[in-house]
């Protein structure tokens, strides 16, 4: 068994927290991690990418190849099209719709719309908004988690016990803040799955 996800967004948004959570997951069960970030300028609200490779079998490079992502998983909705160039023909798009504009010329969100659900296998939901209904506004990147887990072959108790390790420093009400993010995400794309 094996995952190649490209993890998209931008500065902020939690994409490395997103490679944690799943890291852990995939230790835990024994699995080998191969992961590759390029942060760019994102301190400035620049582009963020991260290669996070799983496998039950050892993994060679960190780096995945183009066509060979089984999942693009991007919190911003341009930054998923920025790398379709990697994944594979039955992969699967998992964005956020909640567009960052960090640029003058940012494309027009329902054309970026248009082009994520022209691909056969994809969700586009509105992470942030439901990040804030759940009273988890920081926690839209833990959301996202939860509209991929369908397709990332992880339990949802498995990724929980991830979250609850990597913020449990941060006190019991982030904890529970980012599980409530986590099944928010689930409940989403429940009829997708």
């Amino acid at each position: 068994m094996k995952k190649d996800i490209i993890l998209a967004g931008v500065g902020g948004q939690g994409i490395l927290t997103i490679a944690t959570v799943l890291g852990d997951a995939a230790l835990r069960r024994g699995w080998h991690l191969k992961q590759a970030e390029v942060h760019g300028m994102s301190q400035r609200g620049g582009d963020v990418q991260s290669h996070l490779r799983l496998s039950s079998e050892p993994i060679w490079s960190d780096l995945i190849p183009f066509g060979q992502a089984d999942m693009i998983l991007s919190v911003e909705p341009m930054e998923a099209l920025r790398y379709l160039p990697y994944l594979m023909p039955d992969g699967w798009l998992i964005a956020n719709r909640t567009p960052y504009v960090n640029i003058p010329n940012y494309p027009e969100p329902d054309t970026i719309y248009k082009h994520i659900e022209a691909f056969p296998h994809h969700v586009l939901i509105d992470a942030d908004t439901i990040a804030k209904e759940v009273k988890a506004s920081r926690s839209m990147n833990i959301v996202m988690i939860g509209a991929a887990i369908g397709h990332l072959g992880f339990s949802t108790e498995e990724i929980e016990d991830a979250i609850k390790v990597i913020f449990a420093r941060k006190g019991e009400v982030i904890v529970e803040a980012n599980l409530r993010a986590l099944n928010a995400g689930i409940t989403a794309i429940q009829p997708n799955i």
